[in-house]
């Protein structure tokens, strides 16, 4: 997250709310950068509803329009295969078609 009135001078904030916000996700008041603290499980939350703002640090009021995030979490193959009618047994004749 990165605001055009961001002069660099350390005068914009940035805050994030929403789920997750401070305990999963972070974001660097000064620079906007925004990170995920550990690892996402679409088993357990398929995405997550985040809030960004860019705000001016002595008067606290926004120098830009409220950001939404919204972060999809896909899914990957994190879990160990399981047989339970294993083991299992095959064969492949030599020069079979595909």
């Amino acid at each position: 997250l990165h605001s055009n009135s961001d002069k660099g001078d350390g005068s914009v904030q940035y805050l994030l709310s929403g789920e997750g916000a401070g305990t999963i996700f972070t974001i660097n008041e000064l620079t906007g950068d925004i990170h995920a603290k550990k690892s996402l499980d679409r088993e357990k939350k398929s995405h997550y509803v985040l809030h960004a703002r860019a705000v001016d640090r002595f008067t606290n009021r926004a120098v830009e329009p409220e950001s939404e995030f919204i972060i999809k979490v896909q899914d990957v193959n994190d879990n160990a295969p399981k047989f339970p009618d294993g083991p299992f047994s095959a064969s492949v004749p030599e020069m079979a078609d595909i």
